[in-house]
Formats: C-alpha cells, sequence, structure tokens
C-alpha cells in the first residue's frame, strides 16, 4: 500500500466486487425459496434481453467488419440498448421509452464526449461523410 500505482483501486475495487458478488451468489444459491425449491425458476426473457442489449450496443459502438457493419456511434447505440433492454420488463411503454433513452443519450454525450473528452464515434459512420 506504500507504493500504490495507477492499477491499484481498480485491482482492490475489482477484488471487493468479486467477493461481494461471490457472496450474493452464494447465497442466493443456499436460502430455500417460498416453494421450498433452492433455485427459482430462471426468468429467461429478462436474462436474453439484458445480454442482447449490450451486446447490440458494444456493436453499435465498435461496428463488426467481420460481417461488414459499421460503427453505428454512440447516440444509435444507446437507443438500441434502451429499447432492447426496455423489451426484458412485463409493460413496454413507447412514449416513455424513448425519453428515458433520449435523456440517457443527451447525459451519455455530456459525460463522455464533452466532459471526459473519449475518442469514440458519436454518430453513425456514414453520416460523418
Amino acid at each position: 500500500g506504500a507504493r500504490m500505482g495507477p492499477g491499484y483501486f481498480p485491482l482492490v475495487l475489482g477484488i471487493l466486487l468479486a467477493v461481494l458478488g461471490s457472496v450474493i451468489t452464494f447465497k442466493s444459491l443456499v436460502v430455500e425459496t417460498q416453494d421450498g425449491d433452492k433455485i427459482g425458476k430462471l426468468a429467461w426473457k429478462p436474462l436474453v434481453f439484458i445480454i442482447l442489449a449490450n451486446l447490440v450496443f458494444g456493436a453499435s459502438i465498435g461496428g463488426l467488419p467481420i460481417i461488414g457493419l459499421p460503427p453505428l456511434g454512440l447516440m444509435v447505440g444507446i437507443y438500441l440498448l434502451t429499447f432492447i433492454a426496455s423489451n426484458a420488463g412485463d409493460e413496454f411503454k413507447f412514449k416513455e421509452v424513448i425519453v428515458l433513452a433520449t435523456i440517457l443519450a443527451l447525459l451519455s454525450y455530456l459525460a463522455f464526449i464533452v466532459l471526459l473528452k473519449l475518442q469514440f464515434p458519436v454518430w453513425p459512420a456514414f453520416l460523418a461523410a
């Protein structure tokens, strides 16, 4: 701890998150549910939509050269992420999702592009030309 470098905080944070995740996972597998089963029924719909939303977001930011998909940028990625992830719930309200996606896109632009000055595409590559 006397000679902390730039990777010290992420290392400690990663260890703490791993320990916390292990404790939560252990408790969820050991504690019984009301009907006596140790593990409850898996909710496949939210699991699939949330993972799919993150994969689509990553592909939209960086593109997929293997299939010829150019980078779609931060704005399109956030809208896709929000619309796909919102299908994980029981109800889908288009107006609420569009407002949420717009606020998320604006705040992300402000935080990552304006304040942090990160260098990644904001808009689709074919719009920049």
